[in-house]
């Protein structure tokens, strides 16, 4: 896509995108998911569509880590960037009291399965609620916004994977 072309599918000014390019700004979360939506990938996909040789194997001190300069959210892809693969993993962490939006899935239909490792978190999809505990798993399609909040007392550190598109 054009960088106008993207401005208009992402609804994310031209402006603002061409910062993020040269990079001026590191986007935000709500940025990147607006982003992902438009291109129809995951967000941790993203960086994996401009990969040119991925590697098989992906040392932790290389994974690709990301902070959102609003939540300050941390994230960072476990699995090793290369398109053409249906799961991907990501570790999260945000910190106690963090609400974060996600206006649209990369998809309709995003297939996300979520453990959490510590704290406490709800997880909100346009039809349900959901309250997470140390160790509790969820399994669910997303259709529409979410929302997820980190409720306990530390960082609601969880493992995402996520099924891209068939």
């Amino acid at each position: 896509m054009s960088l106008d072309q993207a401005a208009a599918a992402s609804g994310v000014s031209r402006a603002t995108l061409s910062r993020i390019a040269r990079g001026e700004t590191s986007p935000t979360a709500h940025v990147l998911g607006r982003l992902s939506a438009a291109y129809g990938l995951t967000l941790s996909a993203l960086p994996a569509a401009i990969e040119e040789d991925p590697p098989r194997i992906l040392p932790r001190k290389d994974a690709a880590r990301w902070k959102d300069p609003d939540s300050g959210n941390e994230r960072w892809t476990i699995s090793p960037p290369a398109s053409g693969y249906a799961i991907e993993l990501v570790w999260a962490e945000p910190p106690s009291g963090v609400r974060i939006e996600d206006p649209t899935p990369a998809y309709p239909g995003v297939e996300e399965h979520i453990v959490l490792f510590a704290s406490k978190l709800r997880f909100e999809t346009q039809d349900a609620a959901y309250h997470l505990h140390q160790h509790d798993s969820l399994r669910l399609k997303l259709f529409s916004r979410s929302a997820l909040e980190s409720c306990g007392s530390g960082s609601a550190r969880r493992l995402i994977a996520t099924r891209g598109p068939s």
